[in-house]
């Protein structure tokens, strides 16, 4: 979850989490206790990176392939303790040139589209769209609908053409933890890595490589808010409609500039991807 964009209302949202917890004593400690300085220098393990890397693989080989994302985030809340707000993204790759997301969530549903010459942002509740000229290729594409309309998808790292390249580039930190049976139903290595100023926690299918979850902490958040990916329903190479990149529903909406929504993100929207300028809710 290392890329250069968030998102903004009518143009898509939203970043990942985890539960916050807290447990309280029957007597209140003596002192306030100071997190301890971590006791060891950063390692890179090659054991962890070859998991990485066979997971990159395995997602950059796929024509085609379908998941389901579900991301949850957390936010301030005015009382203090986060709050926690969850979508759900139905994802369409077809390589190299077509992306379908459509994401219902804690708020207005959101559709994106884009077919290897126009992406297209919609907001069926609405009834409104914003369409503009796109490149030829995903990550292209990706990264122009965050320059031009703030638009970000947390699962970025897994549809780009080469995955590991993404975390590899500001990676300073990976370590091999072990094996869950609990996570996504099948058996999972665990991996933890530190990249761009995130720490990153991978759960990756033992077998098929497929990622199953991904839990992020922000470095320089001070609040810590916990950012959390399942990703599920995994299909590799599966048939896909040749309309399945456009929308004809979208298409009669009510246009809007296909543009930045501002500095202010609305409710609902998670936090910026690293690298971004900091910003909350």
């Amino acid at each position: 979850m290392n890329r250069d964009r968030c998102s903004g209302r009518v143009l898509l949202v939203a970043l990942g989490v985890l539960l916050a917890a807290a447990v309280g004593c029957q007597h209140a400690p003596e002192q306030a206790q100071v997190p301890a300085a971590p006791s060891e220098k950063p390692v890179i393990e090659a054991r962890a990176t070859d998991l990485l890397k066979a997971a990159s693989a395995r997602l950059a080989a796929a024509r085609t392939m379908t998941f389901t994302a579900v991301i949850s985030y957390e936010t301030p809340s005015r009382f203090g303790p986060p709050l926690v707000h969850t979508t759900t993204s139905e994802v369409t790759v077809q390589r190299p040139d077509k992306l379908r997301v459509l994401t219902p969530g804690d708020g207005p549903a959101q559709e994106f589209y884009y077919d290897g010459k126009t992406m297209t942002a919609f907001s069926p509740a609405d009834d409104l769209v914003a369409v503009a000229a796109a490149p030829p290729t995903i990550d292209a594409a990706l990264e122009a609908a965050y320059q031009t309309a703030a638009i970000y998808f947390p699962f970025t790292d897994v549809i780009v053409a080469d995955p590991y390249k993404d975390i590899a580039d500001g990676m300073d930190l990976a370590f091999y933890i072990g094996q869950s049976a609990i996570v996504g139903g099948t058996t999972t290595d665990m991996v933890a890595y530190g990249t761009n100023g995130v720490f990153v926690q991978a759960w990756l299918g033992a077998e098929d490589h497929l990622p199953r979850r991904l839990r992020a902490v922000y470095a320089e958040d001070p609040a810590q808010l916990r950012h959390q990916m399942e990703l599920s329903n995994w299909k590799i190479d599966p048939p896909v409609a040749t309309d399945a990149f456009t929308s004809q529903r979208a298409a009669a909406a009510n246009r809007i500039p296909f543009a930045h929504p501002g500095a202010t993100l609305p409710p609902g929207a998670g936090p910026p991807p690293p690298g971004a300028p900091p910003a909350r809710p």
